[in-house]
């Protein structure tokens, strides 16, 4: 027995592939799923993203017609990815431009995997990102373009804290009602999504109290004053170089990891995550985790869409908060990562060039049709969830393989 403040908790077994753990008495499935994730390692969601990208070849041999291996090369290139073989490194060229624009999206979708991940650590299912993002869009614009003249560096101090906050206090209403009333997470969530949006196009709306002041007839925001822009340290500010704001997005993968396998904090979310009511025995209260656990999920959205409005977006429409979904597809980057840091980082780079190669722009229409490309990537992305959903299948068949090597 092992003492934890306010009581024990039992020691922790520990697990190898999932074959070889029996499933304790009353241990739930998502419980041994999490095990056999973990027993897994790197291979299962190696095979699962492999199995995705042949089934998406395949749609695409059999719609188009088009060689897959060609389409998938020039999403490559076009992704910018093909740099890191260009020796010597031209830091001007176009694959140098294309891979600045999927380090650009990979920034965002770090912190809204992080939302979703830490969430889930927790038991919870954050479906709310896209909501926390916008609310931190939305403040760190208002910020932004207010208070010409601030000292630069305050100015991108307060525009992220207030961005950072307001996301987390979204997230934690839904936590809170969780934790007090046992609302579930994924209806409130979804119901502060639509919130944060209507009240998102009523500010910017034509009238509204954050509307252009210059153009009455756009629904659109001002745009922030120049000292609230992040800094541009690879290519050119005016085509959208790489901003600084990757370096946020990496540091949050330290902190994810840090406050999960280093903190009291950590130990508790993942506590109340593998089994709440043991969680509850050995002291810790569940409630005050889930209040935390979501408004720190909350936390890294909100922060996302701070640094894209002071990264490169520098405004907000109407339309930009009714069509905006990057922070649906932190689920996906979550699920595939595994909730790591690493995976979600991985994850992130994958998604990111996923979307950055399958541009318009980026596409030759000889090898595939660039109208067709977005329904490319999303094809893509939700074959990668759909196959995440069976890992129990993909860790079963690992576990036969594994069970006939230690015979053989």
């Amino acid at each position: 027995m092992s003492e934890v403040p306010g009581g024990t908790v039992p020691p922790v077994q520990p697990y190898g592939p999932p074959d070889e753990v029996p499933p304790e008495p009353g241990e739930s499935f998502s419980q041994r799923l999490a095990i056999a994730q973990r027993a897994g390692g790197i291979v299962a969601p190696l095979i699962t993203v492999l199995i995705a990208f042949v089934m998406g070849g395949l749609v695409v041999l059999i719609t188009t017609g088009k060689n897959p291996l060609k389409t998938y090369q020039a999403i490559f290139e076009g992704a910018g990815l093909n740099w890191f073989f260009e020796i010597p490194w031209d830091f001007d060229s176009i694959a140098a431009y294309n891979l600045q624009q999927t380090l650009i999206q990979t920034t965002t979708l770090i912190l809204v995997g992080l939302a979703v991940a830490f969430a889930f650590r927790c038991g919870l299912f954050n479906i709310g990102g896209q909501g926390q993002y916008l609310a931190g869009a939305i403040l760190a614009v208002w910020i932004g373009s207010s208070f010409d003249g601030l000292n630069p560096y305050l100015h991108v101090g307060l525009a992220l804290v207030v961005g950072t906050v307001s996301g987390a206090l979204i997230a934690g209403v839904a936590g809170f009602l969780k934790a007090t009333v046992g609302a579930h997470e994924v209806i409130s969530t979804i119901m502060l999504n639509w919130i944060v949006l209507w009240i998102g196009v009523y500010l910017f709306g034509l009238g509204g109290p954050l509307q252009n002041t210059t153009q009455e007839s756009v629904p659109i925001s001002n745009d922030i004053v120049e000292g609230a822009k992040l800094h541009v340290f690879w290519g050119d500010p005016v085509l959208q170089g790489l901003h600084i704001g990757i370096f946020f997005a990496l540091g949050a993968l330290v902190v994810y990891s840090l406050l999960l396998n280093r903190t009291t904090l950590g130990y508790a979310v993942k506590a109340v995550g593998f089994n709440p009511e043991s969680a509850r025995y050995g002291g810790i209260s569940v409630a005050r985790n889930y209040f935390l656990a979501m408004a720190i999920s909350g936390a890294f959205a909100g922060l996302a869409g701070a640094i894209d409005i002071l990264g490169w977006q520098f405004r907000l429409s109407t339309g930009d908060v009714q069509t905006s979904t990057i922070g649906f597809t932190g689920i996906a980057v979550a699920l595939l990562g595994r909730n790591t840091a690493i995976g979600t980082g991985l994850a992130a780079l994958l998604f990111g060039a996923l979307l950055t190669g399958t541009s318009t722009r980026n596409l030759d229409p000889d090898v595939f049709q660039p109208e067709l490309a977005s329904n490319l990537t999303l094809l893509i992305q939700g074959l990668v969830v759909l196959f995440v959903g069976v890992d129990v299948l993909v860790l079963w068949v690992l576990g036969r393989f594994r069970r006939r090597a230690a015979t053989a």
